[in-house]
């Protein structure tokens, strides 16, 4: 549908020809876009229902272009501001009004700014005030001068020149500032920092045990302009740790002439030389004073803050990246789960789902250290699996996740006629959900420690749905996302789960109001009156009636109704993406091809044979037309993957089980530009380098997999005392396995070894960390009481 950009007259042009040239497209895809963003759109109906208008332009493009705008309104915002302060101090001249037009980013702007920013009185302002300026300006003019004569005439008392050390040091100060602050001067310095400059970092004396962790940067040095972002952001860590220490080096050129290459620069640039001339020693001082007291600090913090700023923009892509794969996993759908989120001296919390997500029966159960009830919570789970035709149970990767899936192998294995298929599921952020104001408000009859179990249930029903209830910084699928700008970090994932709920859709009269939150147009408010508005009046039976919800207008309707589905309503295409003000062309099509709307949807080799073309007109265009076809085929299909589950080896439970040459099948955890993470089943995850992902260059690991994902791995390399695990996915890298009598000797004959630890994802309760234990449960072996159970089962089966 086309949209005049009526508002983008109000935007600056020059902004958006360098969008244009940035993103690669035209001018007028562009304005477009920025109308449709400033008249309150959103990024998916305009990526979904705005293809005419913008071009086609998809949801990363609109993302990146919505990023960017922000930025170059920022500067231009910071533009005028400038120019009005060089105006009211009468300093702004033709030249420095064109450098500032034209300066392309806010570090160039600020550089041209520094001269002239009102100051504090500095020790150089003083010297003006003290009139030794033309002093300053004469020795550099002349070197010939000799410095004690032409200071003695600025001597003075009455404005506090002392005598003729006191003229020369204030001159000097001046000359400092002023070599210092030259824009062209200080750009091409922090040039030169950026690219021969390199970043060395050392361990804090005594800190070498506190600091294990940074051992391999504990006397390190890389060059500034190739580290990579990962690293960058370790160095950081270590330093606000108190376990590094960080400076800049740069190289020593040789030159013997007693300038660094920076101070020879700043010498060249400001017309100092050295020849013998009487003024010369006191220019030269200058110079090295103004690079070494002012401008060195000054660019190797700009550098330091560029590295960080870089680092903290890749890392926040890479959680971007991450969570998008999370939230779009495969859901195992409407069916019966149980969720157990594990636990050692605690117990394992128990509850079951049933197919809408409600919450059918919760209890906890002791398998584990201290009371051992093997038998009895096997009977437990069996009654419950019975009573309410569980089919899945999830189990929480946590504390004591492999511990409570044997547990469960073993009710599967005495009790096969309830076919069960156990999964494990990543609990990250189940604790923060538990005690969130949202699950108190949705589970309020629960005890905390029991909704973290429903979250783990309903988190393989439908990742998507019960994600969404979870801050996006929780869900721990990111590198180093507490060190990063958390308002930048949160514009990210916020967009992320955006696009990908709407990608989605959801179904207005089952959705939590979380999940409706997040549809294109709504937010928490309307939301919650959308919910208010079912519960009092029952189930929408159409899109049109959301139209009633109160607050909730023609601009929200436009925007939400699209994303919003009504399954099983009168009308059919309730049920679809195609937005109500299109069903026109719907109509059309039927009208035209002489079919009825229940026999055209679902008619692929039908549909395929018609011309997006025939049906276009001056609303809808043929992109529009080509999507509202490709929905008829399969109405409101869902974009995520078919669901399917790791097997994790039985024999493997601990990092002492893992040995070298191992093939074991994983999931992906997390994805980092180094490698990946791989949960294999020990609570400990594995690292896949990047150099170790494919039988080939690997430049993205998100190339080769994504969060989510299940792989088959091989042990290259257990680290027990350090807890960590190297995998390769590479055919040619695979060790051979040890021999069984090595591995006994490795751990000490008795098969025991310290447990890895998974580091905390979303935060695991303080208690369940503390009761790691260091040995894997023995099923008990059929005993009288096992016997007992399985009758007590026959006669709950009715048998």
């Amino acid at each position: 549908m086309t949209t005049t950009p009526a508002a983008a007259s109000a935007v600056f042009t020059p902004i958006l020809d360098r969008i244009a040239q940035e993103l690669s497209v035209a001018p007028r895809q562009v304005t477009a876009a920025v109308a449709l963003l400033d008249e309150g759109s959103t990024v998916p109906f305009i990526a979904r229902y705005r293809k005419e208008a913008t071009g086609g332009l998809d949801d990363t493009q609109l993302r990146t272009l919505e990023e960017r705008l922000r930025y170059l309104r920022e500067l231009e915002e910071r533009r005028t501001a400038i120019l009005a302060s060089l105006v009211e101090q009468q300093k702004l001249t033709p030249e420095l009004e064109d450098a500032i037009r034209s300066a392309d980013s806010k570090t160039r702007l600020e550089d041209l700014y520094a001269p002239h920013r009102p100051k504090k009185r500095s020790k150089a302002q003083i010297a003006r005030e003290q009139g030794l300026e033309p002093l300053a300006d004469a020795l550099l003019a002349d070197p010939t001068l000799v410095p004690d004569q032409a200071a003695a005439e600025y001597v003075n008392e009455a404005t506090g020149v002392a005598d003729v050390a006191a003229a020369l040091d204030g001159a000097r100060a001046i000359l400092i500032e002023r070599f210092s602050e030259a824009p062209e001067l200080v750009g091409g310095l922090r040039t030169y920092v950026w690219e021969q400059g390199t970043l060395k970092s050392v361990v804090v004396e005594g800190q070498e045990e506190k600091g294990a962790k940074f051992r391999d940067y504990f006397d390190a040095s890389e060059p500034v302009a190739k580290l990579p972002s990962h690293r960058v952001l370790a160095l950081l860590r270590g330093r606000k740790e108190g376990v590094l220490k960080l400076s800049i080096t740069l190289p020593d050129d040789g030159s013997g002439s007693g300038l660094s290459e920076p101070e020879r620069r700043m010498a060249a640039f400001s017309g100092v030389q050295h020849q013998g001339r009487p003024a010369d020693d006191f220019l030269r001082t200058a110079v090295s004073l103004a690079w070494k007291a002012r401008l060195q600090p000054k660019l190797e913090n700009d550098v330091e803050t560029k590295l960080r700023e870089m680092a903290e923009e890749e890392a926040i892509r890479v959680f971007g990246s991450n969570l998008r794969d999370l939230l779009l996993a495969a859901p195992a759908g409407t069916r019966v789960t149980m969720g157990l989120d594990p636990g050692i001296r605690t117990g394992v919390k128990v509850a079951v789902v049933g197919n809408t997500g409600a919450v059918v029966a919760t209890t906890t159960i002791y398998p584990h250290e201290p009371r051992k009830d093997w038998d009895g919570s096997i009977a437990a789970l069996a009654a419950l699996c019975v009573s309410h035709k569980v089919e899945l149970i999830a189990i929480g990767n946590g504390t004591a996740s492999r511990e409570t899936e044997k547990l469960v192998a073993d009710l599967m294995e005495k009790f096969p006629e309830l076919k069960l298929t156990r999964i494990v599921v990543s609990e990250a952020g189940a604790s923060v959900y538990s005690a969130s104001e949202l699950a108190s408000k949705e589970l309020p009859e629960l005890d905390v420690t029991l909704r973290g179990a429903v979250s783990i249930a309903r988190r393989l029903q439908d990742p998507l749905a019960e994600l969404v209830k979870i801050e996006p910084r929780s869900i721990g699928v990111g590198q180093y996302q507490h060190d990063v700008s958390q308002p930048a970090l949160a514009r990210q994932l916020d967009g992320v789960v955006e696009d990908c709920v709407n990608a989605v859709g959801a179904d207005v009269n089952t959705a939590s109001p979380a999940l409706l939150s997040r549809i294109s147009g709504l937010n928490s408010r309307l939301a919650a009156q959308i919910v208010d508005y079912r519960t009092q009046h029952g189930p929408f039976t159409r899109r049109s009636d959301l139209r009633s919800v109160p607050r909730l207008g023609d601009k929200t309707f436009e925007q939400a109704a699209g994303f919003l589905r009504i399954p099983n309503g009168p009308d059919p295409l309730d049920a679809s993406a195609v937005h109500p003000e299109a069903y026109e062309v719907v109509q059309r099509i039927a009208q035209v091809t002489g079919r009825d709307l229940p026999t055209l949807i679902g008619d692929s080799a039908f549909l395929r044979t018609l011309d997006p073309a025939r049906f276009a007109d001056d609303r809808f265009g043929t992109p529009t037309v080509r999507d509202i076809l490709a929905e008829l085929e399969k109405p409101g299909r869902d974009p995520r993957p078919e669901f399917r589950q790791a097997k994790f080896k039985e024999s493997v439970h601990q990092l002492s089980d893992l040995e070298p040459g191992m093939v074991l099948e994983g999931v992906v955890t997390n994805v980092a530009n180094f490698g990946a993470f791989v949960d294999i089943g020990v609570h400990q995850d594995g690292l896949v380098h990047v150099s170790q992902l494919a039988d080939r260059f690997v430049k993205d690991p998100r190339d080769v997999v994504k969060a989510g994902q299940i792989v088959s791995v091989t042990v290259l390399e257990v680290d027990i005392p350090r807890k960590r695990i190297a995998l390769t996915m590479r055919k040619a890298e695979r060790p051979a396995p040890r021999a069984p009598q090595a591995r006994e000797a490795r751990q000490g004959g008795n098969g025991q070894g310290p447990r890895g630890q998974r580091p905390p994802q979303g935060g695991r309760p303080p208690q369940d960390r503390q009761e790691r234990q260091d040995r894997r449960p023995q099923a008990p072996a059929p005993s009288s009481g096992g016997t007992a159970m399985s009758a007590a089962f026959q006669k709950l089966l009715g048998k």
